[in-house]
C-alpha cells in the first residue's frame, strides 16, 4: 500500500486541483516516482514533460515543484498517459507510461458510464455506479505498487535546453509586444502569431 504521501498531503493536492479523480491519482503516483528517482526541484533543477493535459498534471506541479511559469513543466499533448522527468544536474531521466492493463476492465467500464452521463442518457443507477467505479479506480492507483502502474523506460527525447532571455519585438500590425522566438515575418513585416495567422491563409 502506498504510504509515500501523507493523507494531509493528498487532501492538499485535492484542494489544489479541485476534486478527487483517478486522473489526479495517476499524477500523484507519477510525482512520487519522480521524487524517489530524481528528488525535488528545490534540491536540483528538474524538467517534467507531460504527454497529456489530464488532471494528474496538477499533482506533478504540486509535488515536484515543476511549473509552466518556470519553464520546466512542458506539455507535449499527445493524448498519452506518459510523463518524462529529467534532473538537470546530471541529465538523469526516465519516461513513465501508464500500464493499460492495470485496472483495464474497471477503466473501460468507468469510461462507458462517464460517456452515458456526458450524453445525458445515464440512469440514476448508472450515475451511482459511475461514481463508485471512479472511486475504485482512484484508490486502486493510490494503493498499488508503482511497478504495477507504470512501465519505465529511457526518455524518448533529449533533455530540453533551459529557458533563454530573448528580445521583445513589436508586431507591426496590432502593435503588441511579443517574444522574439514567437515572431513571424510576412510581406516584409514582423508579426505576432495571431496576426500572422490572419494574413497567411493558404485556402
Amino acid at each position: 500500500m502506498n504510504d509515500f504521501f501523507t493523507d494531509t498531503q493528498i487532501e492538499e493536492v485535492v484542494r489544489f486541483h479541485g476534486h478527487r479523480c483517478p486522473g489526479l491519482a495517476i499524477g500523484i503516483r507519477a510525482a512520487e516516482l519522480c521524487l524517489k528517482e530524481l528528488g525535488h526541484h528545490n534540491d536540483s533543477a528538474l524538467v517534467a514533460i507531460c504527454e497529456t493535459d489530464m488532471c494528474g498534471v496538477d499533482a506533478i506541479q504540486f509535488f515536484t515543484g515543476c511549473s509552466a511559469g518556470k519553464g520546466n513543466l512542458i506539455f507535449r499533448d499527445h493524448g498519452k498517459m506518459a510523463f518524462t522527468f529529467f534532473r538537470r544536474a546530471d541529465e538523469k531521466g526516465f519516461r513513465a507510461l501508464l500500464n493499460p492493463e492495470f485496472m483495464g476492465e474497471e477503466r473501460t467500464e468507468m469510461s462507458r458510464l462517464m460517456a452515458l452521463g456526458a450524453e445525458g442518457r445515464a440512469t440514476p443507477e448508472q450515475k451511482a455506479a459511475c461514481e463508485e467505479m471512479r472511486s475504485k479506480c482512484e484508490h486502486g492507483y493510490l494503493d498499488a505498487e508503482l511497478s504495477e502502474i507504470f512501465s519505465i523506460s529511457d526518455p524518448l527525447i533529449s533533455i530540453p535546453r533551459p529557458a533563454k532571455i530573448l528580445q521583445s519585438l513589436v508586431c507591426e500590425n496590432c502593435g503588441e509586444v511579443h517574444m522574439e522566438s514567437r515572431s513571424r515575418r510576412f510581406a516584409g513585416q514582423t508579426l505576432c502569431i495571431p496576426c500572422f495567422e490572419k494574413v497567411e491563409q493558404k485556402i
